[in-house]
């Protein structure tokens, strides 16, 4: 009578929630997704029913999404066709549980993206904690997004009375009561706990069921608890006298198996009860209690198919979970002596390790019920369960974690599961274990005297703060570690290096993460400084028994050189960044060969990083091979610890890919990064803030290379996405996003006038042009070479636009910026100075043609003197601007000059087929 899908009481109360919903109904955006939230008990299904029938009759479809065992259901109708309906509402209940990944799974469904089709998505939830991430998926699926908090009810008799009144009226036709006008709650309304829809519900039903059964209601909220369960209890005393077989007794342990498990497959729920000792019956038996228990709590959904059917509400649930485990203080209801080892059996692994599937739910509901304003004594049985197997609460995931960093656990199995962190980030678990680390921190702070082990506290919260993309609060922990550390070394120099230098690599790295570039490079430069010194004592004069000391220095040396190396790549300082990381993989394969474990992931960050400085420093030719070796060894890695190493097997995929580009193998660059796309959403739809830009970086490029193996109108969504990411990205963090956020644009425009859409292609390059005039104000020697590709493509556009006059501005910018860089660092910025001025003599010249004629000339001698130093890599470039010469010369009437060049790049093409075919290759 109490679950809100059998609808007993009708629905009263919540008038402005009601008014809001139905406004969000209204809305004009065609998609909106929106999250409801409230404590348990608070009424969200309810209020959700109630709109979903209001809903109905103003002609939309109405759908609920359940997420069960294995699959995801649809109530009533599978079918999402509108069927005449004038909108879709899809209902997402117990959202709060849904890992992200199938959320966003949901959200991406084609059929919530129908043109001219109104769609509401409601999700419900106890908290908003994984609000905002869902938010961000629906945004980039062009939704609008909004947030709801049902409040607890007002608290006057006045306010409550009304819904009070309406449950009294439900229960009592229920059990036949004529007139329950006088029935009253042995309560009052107005008292602390009766701010829950819930409550109210309790107390009404008490109230009626006791004066049916002419029975004194008890004055408290444990007491109106006590007394349903005991009308449970009844229930099963009264069906057992009514020929079903199982006891009372064994029905109450059957009803605690389903509390802590939810639904299951028939052939699964027996085992359950076979392995936790259920009336210590088996085969047949077992089904029999299984048959009984579905008499009694039949499945929620008919045609489910599923068994142990769990008590709802799940406050209702968590209630007699808490008062059937021993160590409460209610005297009235009896704790079972089976209750405590059947909680340990389910949370037992199985024979190869693996910890049973629903877990997340036996830990998540225990540490909701140990409250401490609820059911405190759970967390005894919770710390006994952690005890014994400190990795459940890792295998139980994020949410699970985030529910036990909430709770009163001794510090001493918190700090148990601690130690089980993974080293570095783990997708699935980076923000549950975030929070336990800040659960850790908040004791331990206040506690600790002593500076080192302050320090290593904080540095250990900054790092978990980071994974989890709350850099903002990692970069404050980070400066309060470095603040101790240098207090340290100036009353001890030396005897404190390694924490110092750390300390100096992880500020440097928040710095970089929040947008603070140039300021991140100092202290990536003075870890080095510190660890080199420390590399070189430890190498001098330490024994070979202490070898191991050894490793750890030169493993410090080779960690802050790769981070060193992405503080100066980062502000454009790419010789001395490849530089760097080229030291960095010296080391770390001395390492490896030394047989050291653990270096092989080491070796593949370095790697990955050199090959990426390298590029960056026009070094093209060493990269491809480096890259090869990375994918090689992420591949290897993965395997063993998919979780970890994922996310470096995306970042070599995208990296390899970006080499096969640059080597013109393009069909190969865009199968891996569509690969690393992949990867990537799949991370970013778990944990958006680490990964979202990650996933931005690899459309970008997925674009890129799809567009150069000629797949030129496949290439223009990914990038399209990828810059949606980055402008919202960039509007909340322009120093950290606007660089990404203007090459994609460049991309972008590049791609769409590649496919004819040259108005697009103008205003998208001008928004690039814009944003990397701004980041040059800041810092020339990094985004100056943009600032003239970008400059160059748009001439090419604005000249196809008609708009001569601004395309010869853009153009001639664009070249004068080169000529200027070309003449400083010639390796680096030469082809693409050859690259514009080709585009200048190709695209400018029948409007420009003596300024098409200059370029070519200029362009013409430039490839010449490329060639003579790499005439294979310049060879067709140098026919191109050629052809190009000879074309300019053609439109100004200087015919005879054109041919020439023509007869001449025709003969030496004849000479060389046939020297080829004299060397066999012909």
């Amino acid at each position: 009578m109490l679950n809100a899908r059998h609808a007993v009481v009708e629905f009263a109360g919540r008038h402005s929630e009601r008014r809001s919903l139905h406004a969000w109904l209204a809305e004009e955006m065609r998609l909106s997704v929106r999250w409801l939230h409230g404590v348990g008990g608070q009424g969200k299904t309810r209020l959700s029913d109630q709109l979903a029938a209001e809903a109905h009759v103003k002609g939309w479809k109405v759908v609920v999404a359940t997420h069960t065992p294995g699959t995801v259901t649809r109530s009533g109708s599978h079918d999402l066709r509108l069927g005449g309906r004038s909108g879709l509402l899809v209902i997402v209940d117990y959202a709060d549980r849904w890992p992200l990944s199938h959320l966003n799974w949901l959200l991406s469904n084609s059929l919530l993206h129908r043109s001219g089709v109104p769609t509401r998505v409601l999700l419900l939830g106890r908290t908003d904690a994984a609000w905002l991430p869902v938010a961000e998926a629906a945004s980039e699926r062009g939704a609008a997004v909004s947030r709801q908090r049902l409040d607890p009810l007002p608290a006057t008799v006045a306010a409550r009375s009304e819904m009070f009144r309406a449950a009294c009226d439900g229960f009592a036709r229920h059990y036949g009561l004529d007139d329950p006008q006088d029935v009253e709650a042995a309560v009052p309304l107005d008292a602390e706990g009766m701010g829950l829809t819930l409550a109210l519900h309790i107390a009404a039903l008490v109230a009626v069921d006791a004066r049916v059964s002419d029975r004194r209601p008890p004055a408290d909220m444990a007491g109106l608890t006590v007394y349903l369960l005991d009308r449970e209890h009844l229930h099963w005393s009264r069906v057992a006298d009514g020929g079903v077989s199982t006891r009372p007794e064994v029905m109450n342990h059957t009803v605690f198996v389903a509390a802590l498990t939810g639904p299951q497959r028939p052939e699964e729920g027996q085992s359950l009860l076979q392995a936790t000792g259920v009336g210590n019956a088996t085969g047949a038996a077992a089904r029999r209690i299984i048959a009984d228990h579905a008499h009694c709590y039949p499945a929620e959904r008919p045609g489910e198919h599923t068994v142990l059917e769990p008590l709802y509400p799940d406050r209702l649930a968590e209630d007699f979970l808490a008062l059937t485990l021993p160590g409460h203080a209610v005297t009235d209801y009896p704790t079972q002596a089976w209750a405590t080892p059947t909680s340990r059996l389910l949370t037992v692994r199985d024979d190869q390790g693996v910890a049973p599937a629903h877990l997340s739910r036996v830990l998540t509901f225990l540490a909701s019920a140990a409250a401490p304003d609820r059911w405190p004594h759970l967390t005894e049985h919770v710390e006994e369960i952690l005890r014994a197997d400190p990795v459940l609460a890792l295998d139980a995931g994020s949410a699970a974690l985030t529910a036990l960093a909430e709770t009163d656990l001794g510090v001493d199995v918190l700090a148990a599961v601690e130690e089980r962190f993974p080293d570095g980030s783990h997708v699935d678990l980076d923000t549950g274990i975030a929070a336990l680390a800040e659960r850790l921190a908040a004791h331990r702070l206040p506690r600790t005297a002593d500076p080192v082990t302050r320090a290593r506290e904080l540095d250990r919260l900054s790092a978990r703060l980071g994974f989890a993309g709350r850099h903002a609060e990692a970069l404050v922990r980070a400066r309060e570690a470095l603040e101790i550390w240098q207090s340290l070394a100036a009353s001890d120099p030396g005897a404190h290096d390694a924490g110092l230098a750390g300390a100096l690599t992880g500020l440097g790295s928040c710095l970089a993460r929040v947008g603070k570039r140039e300021e991140a490079v100092a202290p990536a430069e003075e870890a080095v400084r510190i660890r080199r010194r420390s590399a070189d004592t430890r190498t001098e004069t330490q024994a070979q028994t202490e070898a191991g000391v050894v490793v750890e220095a030169q493993d410090g040396l080779a960690d802050a050189l790769n981070e060193l190396g992405i503080r100066l790549s980062d502000v454009g300082r790419r010789e001395e960044a490849a530089s760097a990381a080229a030291e960095a993989v010296a080391i770390r394969r001395s390492l490896v060969a030394s047989d050291h474990p653990g270096q092989e992931d080491g070796l593949s960050a370095a790697l990955n990083n050199l090959a990426s400085f390298l590029a960056r420093a026009g070094h093209r030719t060493q990269t491809l091979s480096i890259a090869q070796e990375v994918l090689a060894i992420q591949r290897r890695l993965v395997v063993s610890d998919r979780a970890a190493q994922e996310p470096r097997l995306a970042t070599a995929l995208n990296n390899l890919g970006i080499h096969l580009w640059e080597a013109n193998r393009m069909e190969d660059a865009h199968v891996l990064t569509r690969e690393a796309v992949d990867i990537r959403r799949r991370l970013a739809a778990v944990n958006p803030a680490a990964y979202e830009s990650h996933l931005a970086d690899a459309l970008a490029n997925l674009g890129a290379h799809l567009s150069g193996a000629g797949f030129l109108e496949d290439a223009v969504p990914p990038t399209m996405e990828a810059v949606t990411i980055q402008r919202r990205l960039a509007q909340a963090d322009p120093a950290t996003y606007e660089p990404d956020l203007a090459w994609t644009l460049s991309n972008l425009g590049a791609h769409l006038g590649a496919v004819g859409r040259v108005a697009e292609a103008v205003t998208t390059t001008q928004e690039a042009v814009w944003v990397l005039r701004r980041l040059v104000a800041v810092n020339p020697l990094a985004h100056e070479p943009d600032l003239a590709s970008g400059l160059g493509n748009l001439g090419t556009f604005l000249i196809s636009s008609g708009r001569t006059d601004e395309a010869a501005e853009a153009a001639d910018e664009a070249v004068a910026i080169q000529r200027r860089l070309a003449a400083q660092d010639p390796a680096l910025h030469e082809p693409e100075l050859l690259r514009n001025l080709w585009m200048i003599a190709d695209d400018h010249r029948e409007q420009r043609p003596h300024a098409a004629l200059q370029a070519a000339q200029e362009a013409v001698a430039l490839c010449r003197r490329l060639a003579a130093a790499e005439p294979e890599k310049y060879a067709t470039d140098l026919r191109i601007v050629r052809t190009a010469h000879a074309e300019a010369l053609r439109v100004l009437g200087r015919t005879e000059e054109a041919d020439a060049i023509v007869r001449e790049l025709a003969a030496e093409e004849a000479e060389g087929g046939k020297e080829g075919e004299r060397r066999g290759e012909g």
